[in-house]
């Protein structure tokens, strides 16, 4: 499954499921992909977050049957995911700019379609990669404490990372790195996929392990099962250098390539921690398989 389809596989289930409570990592398991990784692209691609596009559809959804019928204001709210009127008031007036009981009253509300995916012409880009394969490894790390089946922004991320950077774990990771293993002395992130325990916490961060015991009682071991990666190099200034080249890889490389993401574990090996650096470089894994 291509990214193209596996989206649009993701946003039928959505519009399927949108007045019950949605499990992002479920979400993301009709594109046969992990939760994060399926958040990020979706980000990237659409320019928006899959949160947003839900709460979206759901207030369009809820203005339409504010208009259109007598049902109560509690009851819509309740239908479309708010637990009080009071919430359910202030983001629909939020996003139609007027109020529920202005909106029954005939007052303009606006609508958010339903997306539709469609593969566009594009591309005549080049695109650096190389395609390794792996054997199983493990990995030490700390994982964000927040479950996948919960929306999962790039902010969370950036948080996480910030706080790992202020609260001595990225150098306490740094004792158990290996002298020689497949990152070299990078810092990764990891999106895991239901390989490696996705139903859990889907992100981490965190280094290949030495063996060495562990004593922080916030870090994992983790074992990443043999995958086939394809490699992708990414230079500039983060995050616009990263989420450029995700952009071209989904929605380029892998529609024209004779490779897909298979949902394993992916990575991002980040070298050090000056991002800021207009030539800062580091690469992306994905895990892949042939079509």
């Amino acid at each position: 499954m291509d990214w193209i389809s596996g989206i649009q596989k993701a946003v039928d289930y959505v519009e399927d499921h949108i007045t019950e409570e949605l499990d992002y990592s479920e979400i993301a398991g009709q594109a046969y992909s992990s939760g994060f990784h399926f958040q990020r692209i979706f980000s990237i691609l659409c320019g928006y977050t899959l949160g947003d596009y839900i709460r979206m559809r759901r207030l369009t959804l809820a203005g339409s049957e504010l208009a259109a019928t007598n049902a109560k204001i509690l009851d819509i709210a309740v239908k479309y995911g708010y637990d009080t009127q009071e919430s359910f008031s202030r983001a629909f007036t939020r996003f139609h700019g007027v109020s529920p009981s202005q909106a029954r009253s005939g007052a303009g509300i606006k609508a958010f379609s339903r997306l539709y995916v469609k593969l566009t012409l594009d591309g005549g880009h080049m695109t650096d990669y190389r395609i390794v394969t792996q054997e199983a490894f493990p990995i030490v790390c700390k994982r964000i404490k927040k479950p996948s089946r919960k929306e999962l922004t790039n902010a969370d991320i950036a948080g996480f990372w910030q706080q790992c950077g202020k609260d001595g774990t990225i150098p306490a990771l740094c004792r158990y790195l290996p002298e020689e293993n497949i990152f070299g002395q990078c810092i990764v992130g990891a999106s895991f996929g239901k390989d490696a325990g996705d139903d859990k916490y889907p992100y981490a961060i965190g280094v290949c392990y030495n063996g060495e015991p562990v004593s922080e009682k916030d870090f994992t071991i983790v074992e990443i099962p043999a995958h086939t990666y394809a490699v992708f190099p990414c230079a500039g200034k983060m995050p616009e250098a990263f989420q450029r080249l995700y952009h071209r890889v989904s929605s380029e490389f892998f529609p024209a390539s004779e490779y897909r993401p298979c949902g394993g574990t992916d990575f991002e090996a980040y070298p050090s921690p000056d991002i800021d650096d207009p030539g800062y470089t580091c690469e992306i894994w994905i895990a892949v398989e042939k079509k």
